[in-house]
């Protein structure tokens, strides 16, 4: 205990006490927690792909930018105390072990102290906060972060202003991420997310300037297609049979802009788009491997995993035994894996009643369109009867979004009550368990919508006096332009009206949150302002708001990765929204780590993950996704199978997909139409069973194409760099020269105290 402060505000005494370790105490714990030290300096300086290829070509640079004071790079191994006159900086005891360091070690005291029953939980900080014993427990950060003058030498900047002037600014969105410096502050989780997040916008780059292309080509299209002009001047040649019970018939002429609006995303492009965007997502990951092993090796947490991290706190105060590891031989907690396992397949079983519950929402949005569409189709209004259809898929859409989002934060929760019960014993495991869980259920809540219009709408709906019904409803239909754009419709309201929300929410909100915090130490400030001080730093430091990790930030991310590998055949624009949205969020991201939030205590990772291993999945499913959206829901294949039987053009194409209603049908003596390969009497034409068989060969061909091309791309890119891996063998010889056994042991003295980490204490009087 360094420092106890009392400040009293209105009728509530805060009392902020300042902690601190000595030398012997940081000596003691950072060889039992595995922290490493310097060894040798790394002369070599870091760069990405894009400064060296325009250094190649000769085109200035605009992303670099000189951040002052760069952290350097240095061999390192694990702490021995006995060993301590090898390390690089040993003879300073203050600055030998950086802050971040003794964040960790106080932490690590803090987390594994118990202060009631052990066997019922009662250990650590975290536990007390939770309890509201204490109310916060928090490392400082560096001083505030606005800079002094525009005058001050960068020289002399805290590295947190370093950090707001070279990065959370907005001026700062085409430079590069100081990822040395968001590391030295923050930690190598932390930083691990910016570099991903910064890597994957980078990538986003390529992939929206082909899809913009795309899209100008639809447009084109739309202006030379035979097909549209056929349809927009075949006048009263086509009338269609009606689209509900209670319907009239309709010309096909009035489709005319629906119908070329369907060519902006249902284009031979979009197969070109697919093949592109599924070999972006594979070369995407396969080159993140080599930039995290780059980023893991330089940042000294290539071996955490694997030899460093400890059991978390919680797991070692509740596990039942105690088992030897094969590894360390060091005796450690144990929790019996068959229990685990029964836990977890307890967990799964809430996970599918969950998504049963989604897909009881999906269903009853689906009868909400149908339902509000014969609704619409009642009213006397013109323009309501003729897009009555558009309406109801537009407001269900809506309705759609809003689910999702209610349901998301009810499940979160709960899978957080299901993860801490399955008790897994690092929280490398934990996080992956509940990230898992999360993510499973995310994913059938996000994409349930966008799979059952690509998939299953108008499949199923039979044929003109043949009707299939849902329910006593007949079955919902694709529009008159098709099902692909209102795929493109539901992808953009989900995906860009998802993004917008959190955009928001991230911008707004802690600004909301920052001002009430300030505001409830009002009085407070007000007494600083007058008598022209500044508030001491635990004191500023105890109005930011509580740092919420990186979950949510990672699941908006990976969410969108799927919206735009999953779905691309339907939405070209979908990487380019996806590239403006996280230009954005990198910003807001930086933005609220440096300025809003208070400074979380460091977390160490080795890679991204579970997430990496979601992003793989996701690459496979938008393979197969992509194949069967232009093979069964685009128009494509059955334009390519008419133009070889027929000229080679598509004239007479809107004829060749259209069939007559049987004669059993007729209303008012009116022949009508409706989209299909049937006889007068409703049955398969041989065009039909033509069409399937292409289909299904196209999907085989494609998928084995797209991942024999990917499968090279894997063997051809190799996971770890090779200047790497001799790195790595350069640091392991050093490590074993500075550790070895016939070295003398150094005597271990007490210097003065440093200040590290911060409790409150909120108590009533």
């Amino acid at each position: 205990l360094s420092l106890q402060k009392v400040v009293v505000r209105d009728k509530t005494q805060i009392t902020y006490v300042l902690l601190n370790a000595p030398w012997s105490v940081l000596c003691y714990y950072a060889e039992e927690i595995s922290l490493r030290a310097p060894l040798q300096v790394v002369p070599q300086k870091m760069s990405n792909w894009s400064e060296k290829a325009l250094q190649r070509v000769g085109i200035p640079n605009m992303m670099y930018q000189d951040v002052p004071n760069p952290p350097p790079d240095f061999y390192t191994c694990q702490f021995r105390t006995n060993k301590l006159e090898r390390f690089l900086g040993s003879d300073n005891q203050d600055t030998f072990f950086k802050n971040t360091q003794r964040h960790q070690i106080l932490y690590e005291i803090l987390a594994r102290t118990p202060y009631g029953a052990v066997k019922r939980g009662e250990v650590g900080i975290d536990r007390l906060i939770s309890e509201k014993v204490f109310t916060a427990a928090y490392p400082l950060h560096d001083g505030p972060f606005e800079a002094p003058s525009s005058t001050v030498d960068p020289e002399s900047l805290s590295l947190r202003q370093i950090l707001y002037q070279y990065w959370a600014r907005w001026a700062c969105w085409k430079k590069y991420q100081p990822l040395d410096h968001i590391r030295e502050y923050y930690g190598e989780k932390i930083a691990l997310y910016f570099a991903w997040l910064g890597f994957y916008t980078g990538w986003l780059l390529p992939a929206a300037v082909v899809g913009t292309l795309v899209f100008f080509f639809g447009i084109w299209l739309m202006l030379v297609d035979i097909p549209a002009k056929e349809i927009c001047e075949s006048e009263n040649r086509y009338i269609m049979c009606p689209l509900c019970n209670i319907c009239s018939h309709w010309n096909l002429s009035s489709i005319c802009i629906t119908f070329k609006a369907g060519l902006l995303f249902d284009n031979g492009g979009t197969v070109f788009f697919s093949i592109f965007m599924s070999l972006w997502a594979v070369t995407f990951l396969e080159y993140w491997k080599r930039t995290n092993s780059v980023l893991a090796h330089r940042w000294d947490c290539s071996e955490f995993e694997e030899i460093e991290e400890r059991p978390r706190p919680e797991f070692t105060a509740m596990a039942p035994m105690t088992v030897r590891n094969p590894v360390t031989g060091a005796e450690e907690p144990y929790f019996p894996k068959t229990l685990r396992f029964n836990r977890t397949l307890t967990g799964f079983m809430v996970i599918i009643i969950m998504v049963t519950v989604v897909l009881m929402f999906l269903i009853a949005i689906i009868l909400y369109r149908t339902i509000l569409s014969i609704v619409i189709s009642r009213s006397q209004n013109a323009f309501f009867i003729f897009s009555a259809g558009r309406i109801a898929s537009l407001t269900g859409s809506v309705l759609n979004l809003l689910v999702i989002l209610l349901l998301s934060r009810v499940y979160t929760l709960l899978a957080q009550i299901l993860t801490r019960w399955e008790m897994h014993r690092t929280q490398t495991k934990y996080e992956d368990a509940f990230i898992l869980k999360v993510f499973v259920f995310q994913f059938i809540n996000f994409y349930s919508s966008p799979v059952y219009i690509a998939f299953f709408k108008g499949r199923f709906v039979g044929y003109p006096g043949n009707y299939h019904t849902l329910l006593g409803i007949r079955n919902e239909d694709c529009g008159a332009g098709g099902c692909l754009i209102e795929l493109a419709q539901e992808l953009l309201v989900i995906m860009v009206g998802k993004q917008l929300i959190n955009n928001i929410q991230e911008f707004i909100c802690p600004k909301v949150k920052s001002w009430w915090q300030k505001r409830k130490f009002q009085s407070k400030q007000e007494e600083a302002r007058k008598t022209d001080m500044q508030l001491p730093p635990w004191e500023a430091n105890h109005q930011l708001l509580v740092c919420e990790g990186l979950f949510d930030e990672y699941l908006e991310m990976v969410l969108q990765f799927g919206f735009i590998t999953i779905f691309v055949a339907a939405c070209p624009l979908a990487p380019l929204f996806a590239l403006l949205n996280n230009w954005v969020e990198v910003r807001l991201d930086a933005q609220k780590f440096v300025c809003e939030y208070r400074r979380p205590v460091v977390e160490r990772a080795q890679d991204i993950g579970i997430w990496f291993n979601i992003m793989h999945v996701i690459t496979h499913l938008a393979v197969v996704s992509n194949a069967f959206m232009i093979a069964f829901t685009s128009d494509f294949l059955p334009r390519l199978y008419y133009r070889y039987t027929t000229e080679g053009s598509l004239r007479g194409y809107i004829n060749f997909t259209l069939a007559f209603a049987p004669e059993s049908y007729t209303q008012n003596n009116t022949m009508c139409r409706y989209r299909g390969f049937r006889d007068h009497k409703g049955h398969y034409l041989p065009e039909y069973f033509n069409l399937l068989a292409i289909r299904l060969g196209f999907i085989i061909i494609f998928e084995h194409v797209v991942f024999f091309i990917a499968r090279l791309i894997d063997m051809m890119v190799p996971d770890i760099p090779e200047e790497v891996e001799i790195k790595i063998k350069r640091e392991h010889y050093m490590a074993k020269e500075a550790l070895a056994e016939n070295q003398v042991r150094v005597r271990v003295s007490c210097l003065p105290l440093t200040p590290v980490l911060i409790c409150v204490l909120f108590s009533s009087q």
